[in-house]
């Protein structure tokens, strides 16, 4: 049968993506067959800005932070020629909070699923059980790696057993020159020597080996311990070379420098075993246990290397029986008497690689590739539809995210607030109010998808809001575009708003840096948040306190600020509510949605049900008003609506559309009821026609929003307002999809 592969792959340097062409192969040997293409189709997982040269039995390639590519990948799955799919699941290299983008994936495919999980947590948080539940519930067949594995899949994730298959991590087999020759080629000849190999991360435990060695070395001077290995990806990303830097001194500092090499370099798979069948023994001093499986390590039992362990799961069951030496974490005393031990007593390490090459025989990918097939068949003949309930949201729908827009829009000041049509207005200057909206863009794009441009933006929009800041703590809105100040002190709105977007950088960072700059203007206004009288601007502040506490639950002068702009919210809807009219004022004028959103978020951090009673009213009074016909309809700023009026239709605000939107986001999030979701599909389909005259607002040639719907027809003017209020809700959406599918799963 032919088997949809999802994976890393390679040329990608990753495991998963090698342990994925091995067992390809060993299909393929099974069967007698060596074109792949024959017997697999294969979807490569990519990581964001990666472009890689694929062999030809590659033939999707799903980037990681797309969802549109998982829900492609279904359909291109079920159209091929394919019987049954198998996932390499590790959390990491799918997109979304904890890899959840894979569910949508899953859901859609109309073939038998396999799932191979490479971890398997004993302490998981409520989405990455989730993730594991939902796929174990569409699956059916589940493969770990090791009899632990098993043991928590049911205790822990409560799985039933009869689908679990324990099918080992497979090892290659080559055909090898003598040792004696590999040692000469490697120069090891009359040394003994220690290996380490793997991507080099803190977690290794690389130093508990390096204090190990002094009095190793002592009794053996030729010793020659070797770290063979790149990197992390993800550590050079955030750190660089630190700890790589930091076990060379350590080396020097113990006084073994000459008998440690580190090699920084990928090497191919049959230069690994030369290493590993010319050393004398092999170490994985992992600092804990929680590492279900271990690649490495099969490969070292494998080839039949005496190997010495910290007692993680995998080496506890690898090396149980005498097929190698555990010894506590952290331990350098008690691996220095190992080392020495097994140094002085050859036979015993002889015996040590006896029974690790007759119990690693076993791994060999043919009998691996083997088991698989004998699953696949399995798998097929068992198969039980999975249920699947459609999402609200079809992300096939949506326009492809661009900041194309954008981008026209920006310069080393910050946003140009107007356009005439989709040029920027430069007469117009710059504005606070879309700098800081332009913030939290920037940052929901990165978080969601690794958009470098959006990254890269983050620093200019953080610096202008930092210019506009005054002495006192205020904020100016208005500048020219030759940085002149054109008003002493902006309006309570656009203080709001800024208060919102340093809120959500602060909860958002991603680096300290922007963690410490943030903060630092945030808290310069501390002092301004209980004057604020204006009930957006004090919704906006509201929401940016809210985010700051999810990351500082403790401070209680923001607790005190929170309940006391909480307060003026309450006190004026019970002021201006009576029977027929659930708002906060005799108007409904412009960003409404605003205020009964910072009430949702008011209640994620208090939990107060009268608070959430008054922004479940309030919110359902204002979706029986711009929602009655199946489609948005916002409050037209060409006369509001005023208590006992009628309301008026034109001109629609796209900033409305946005806060209507994210209401029900937050709506959906504080309560899980999932009619918000339907509601903020719908408010959303406004900008895409769904409309009082059924026309677009998003243009797909400039990528920007045009800036509101008037009686006569669209404003085509793209202002950074309106194409900011767009991405925004986008962005919003494509999120609400993550967790609506978190909440299907639950249910």
């Amino acid at each position: 049968m032919k088997v949809a592969y999802i994976g890393t792959y390679p040329p990608r340097q990753c495991g998963i993506g090698t342990f994925t062409n091995n067992l390809l192969k060993s299909i393929g040997a099974n069967i007698d067959s060596e074109n792949v293409k024959e017997h697999a189709i294969v979807l490569a997982m990519n990581e964001s800005n990666s472009d890689y040269r694929y062999p030809q039995e590659v033939n999707f390639i799903l980037r990681q932070d797309h969802q549109r590519d998982y829900v492609s990948a279904a359909k291109f799955i079920n159209l091929s020629t394919a019987e049954v799919c198998l996932i390499q699941h590790e959390f990491g290299i799918f997109g979304g909070d904890m890899g959840i983008y894979i569910l949508p994936l899953i859901n859609r495919l109309e073939i038998p699923l396999i799932v191979t999980f490479h971890t398997v947590l004993q302490k998981p948080n409520h989405i990455q059980q989730t993730i594991v539940r939902q796929i174990a519930a569409k699956a059916a067949k589940i493969v770990v790696m090791s009899h632990k594995a098993v043991e928590m899949l049911k205790e822990i994730y409560e799985l039933e057993p009869e689908n679990i298959e324990l099918i080992p991590h497979g090892v290659p087999a080559y055909n090898l020159p003598s040792i004696e020759t590999i040692k000469q080629k490697f120069h090891f000849r009359n040394k003994k020597v220690l290996f380490t190999f793997g991507l080099i991360s803190r977690n290794k435990g690389i130093e508990t080996v390096l204090n190990a060695l002094p009095p190793v070395v002592k009794k053996h001077p030729g010793l020659l311990y070797l770290v063979l290995g790149n990197t992390h990806p993800n550590v050079l990303k955030h750190s660089g070379e630190e700890y790589r830097n930091y076990l060379i001194q350590l080396a020097k500092q113990n006084g073994v420098a000459d008998n440690v090499i580190f090699m920084k370099k990928f090497v191919d798979e049959k230069t690994l075993f030369e290493y590993l069948s010319a050393i004398d023994i092999y170490i994985t001093p992992y600092l804990n246990e929680e590492q279900i499986t271990s690649g490495t390590l099969s490969y070292a039992v494998g080839t039949g290397a005496a190997v010495v362990s910290t007692p993680y799961w995998h080496a506890q069951e690898l090396l149980a029986d005498g097929r190698g030496c555990l010894f506590d974490f952290n331990n350098s005393e008690q691996l220095s008497d190992i080392l020495i031990d097994l140094f002085d007593n050859s036979e015993k390490l002889k015996e040590i690689r006896k029974k690790a090459y007759a119990y690693g025989h076993h791994f060999r990918w043919l009998n691996i590739g083997s088991q698989y097939i004998k699953t696949f068949r399995e798998a097929k003949d068992s198969v039980k539809p999975g249920k699947y309930v459609r999402p609200i949201i079809d992300p096939t729908l949506l326009p492809k995210f661009s900041l194309d827009h954008i981008k026209r829009l920006t310069d080393d000041t910050g946003i140009v607030q107007h356009a005439v049509y989709g040029i920027p207005n430069l007469k117009e200057g710059y504005c606070l109010d879309d700098v800081s909206r332009a913030l939290i863009m920037a940052l929901m794009s990165y978080r969601q998808n690794k958009n470098k441009t959006a990254f890269d933006l983050l620093p200019i929009y953080l610096s202008f809001i930092h210019y506009m800041q005054t002495k006192s703590g205020w904020f100016r809105n208005f500048l020219s575009f030759d940085r002149k100040f054109l008003d002493s002190e902006g309006s309570e709105d656009s203080f709001g708003r800024t208060i919102w977007a340093l809120g959500y950088i602060i909860k958002h960072s991603p680096n300290h840096s922007y963690y410490q700059f943030a903060k630092d203007i945030f808290f310069k206004s501390v002092s301004r948040f209980d004057d604020l009288e204006h009930l957006r601007g004090v919704a906006n502040t509201l929401i940016g306190i809210c985010y700051y506490l999810r990351t500082n639950p403790h401070d209680q002068e923001l607790f005190g600020k929170l309940d006391n702009l909480t307060g003026k919210l309450i006190n004026s809807y019970q002021k201006h509510n009576s029977d027929g009219w659930r708002w906060f004022e005799d108007t409904i004028s412009y960003d409404n949605g605003i205020l009964p959103l910072a009430l949702f978020h008011s209640v994620d951090i208090t939990q107060d049900a009268r608070v959430l009673k008054i922004a479940k009213e309030s919110t359902a009074f204002l979706e029986s008003l711009t929602l009655p016909k199946g489609h948005l309809s916002p409050i037209g700023s060409e006369g509001w609506l005023k208590k006992d009026g009628k309301p008026a239709l034109f001109a629609q605000q796209s900033i409305d559309v946005m806060a209507i939107i994210l209401l029900f986001f937050q709506a959906f999030s504080t309560t899980k009821e999932r009619h918000y979701v339907e509601k903020m599909y719908q408010s959303y389909m406004w900008y895409l026609g769904e409309n009082e005259l059924r026309l677009p607002l998003y243009d797909y040639e400039t990528k920007g929003c045009c800036d509101g719907l008037d009686e006569h027809g669209v404003n085509h003017n793209q202002g950074a307002e309106s194409t900011l209020s767009y991405l925004i809700s986008h962005l919003t959406v494509l999120k609400a999809l993550e967790l609506e599918h978190q909440y299907v799963a639950d249910n």
